[in-house]
């Protein structure tokens, strides 16, 4: 998103500094849900991690018996949910931080509109 007066002087671009700046975006809304989803795409990485590290020789010091199909099943079925959720949240990560760098964030552009709004006098 750009703003006709992005390139005025006195650092009307958001960014600061030189012209040609997008809007600033950091610590919205947009910015802290990509935020979120990208510490949970992590913290479920590393549970499947810890969840192989846990299951390592279990198969091998337990050849033979049977019960060993079902854990096996159902670890298998764990890890292809919990891959599943990982590599979501890397998808929704992405499209909430293009949609911070498109649209920018609300608060922002709230903060920088603000002077346009004028209050309205009741008696008229």
């Amino acid at each position: 998103m750009r703003l006709a007066s992005a390139d005025a002087p006195g650092g009307g671009n958001g960014g600061g500094g030189g012209g040609g700046e997008d809007l600033a975006h950091s610590g919205g809304p947009w910015s802290k849900a990509a935020v979120a989803a990208g510490e949970l795409r992590i913290t479920t990485a590393e549970g499947l991690g810890r969840m192989a590290a846990a299951h390592e020789g279990v198969e091998a010091g337990a050849a033979g018996l049977s019960a060993t199909a079902a854990p096996a099943a159902v670890r298998a079925s764990w890890e292809k949910r919990v891959a599943a959720v990982r590599d979501e949240c890397g998808s929704v990560q992405s499209a909430l931080r293009n949609v911070a760098r498109e649209i920018g964030e609300i608060d922002e552009n709230r903060l920088r509109f603000s002077y346009l709004a004028t209050p309205r006098d009741a008696s008229k």
